[in-house]
């Protein structure tokens, strides 16, 4: 731990993964513990605000995942050494703990209870598989061209591929323009670690049925239709797995709808 920070009980410091790698994290509040990970492009600051709405009842650590915020970038990259950064945190918060994935995050946290980490209670927010006929296909012509600019150097255009899938045309120029894209393009190379993450963009059914852990899956009443249809296959192919919809929310979820929910999920007996 390198600083502390009264009102709420709050920390920061760094584990070191498997393979070296520093990764940093934050943790607030006191109670049982509590891990979120972030989907893409997201660090351990993009979940604060959904911490700070658990931390009075939780311990909720953040964390920037590997090659992202103040976390190191060990290559070469693999799934397995993102698993394992996630397992430093667990010994270092003492599991099992509950964890929250958002997004991609949410496939790492799948995929991480499948490999056997002792997390207790698991929540997916719309992991962005896909269970549409053509999907895996449609999947793998965006990851090679995706990765094929990486492979070049050009982030800007990997991003702009990227984000073009969630935003019109003038809300994307308006965000190339932002104080924001900087930010962005700096952690454009980890998309690749996303879509790694995510195999061959279907539903992962046979990994799934290895969870021994309660899973809540949830996804937004207002999201598109392919995102509740894998929302609803991954519940479907969890041994313990529950769904929920929350109305009126779209992928980009607001914490203080979403916060409640996962609180009642934690806390059940």
């Amino acid at each position: 731990m390198d600083e502390m920070n009264g009102t709420l009980s709050r920390s920061r410091g760094r584990v070191t993964s498997g393979d070296g790698t520093p990764i940093a994290y934050e943790r607030r509040g006191e109670g049982a513990p509590v891990i979120l990970v972030g989907g893409a492009l997201c660090t351990g600051e993009t979940e604060r605000p959904l911490a700070e709405l658990l931390a009075p009842r939780f311990s909720v650590v953040t964390y920037d995942r590997r090659g992202r915020g103040g976390s190191g970038d060990t290559g070469p990259y693999t799934v397995e050494r993102e698993i394992d950064d996630l397992g430093a945190l667990i010994d270092d918060v003492g599991g099992p703990v509950a964890v929250h994935g958002t997004s991609s995050g949410g496939a790492l946290a799948l995929a991480a209870a499948a490999g056997g980490l002792p997390i207790d209670r698991l929540s997916v927010y719309e992991p962005p598989f896909s269970a549409e006929a053509g999907g895996r296909e449609t999947f793998r012509d965006h990851r090679r061209r995706l990765t094929g600019l990486l492979d070049r150097g050009r982030r800007a255009a990997a991003l702009e591929l990227f984000l073009a899938d969630a935003m019109a045309p003038e809300a994307l120029a308006g965000m190339r323009r932002s104080e924001m894209w900087p930010r962005l393009e700096a952690v454009a190379h980890t998309l690749a670690y996303d879509h790694a993450v995510l195999g061959d963009g279907g539903v992962p059914t046979e990994r799934l049925g290895r969870i021994h852990a309660c899973v809540l899956v949830v996804d937004g009443g207002s999201s598109p239709a392919w995102m509740r249809r894998a929302a609803r296959g991954v519940s479907t192919a969890l041994p313990r797995g529950r769904h929920r919809t929350l109305t009126g929310q779209t992928h980009m979820v607001a914490p203080h709808v979403l916060a409640p929910v996962l609180e009642e999920f934690y806390e059940e007996e």
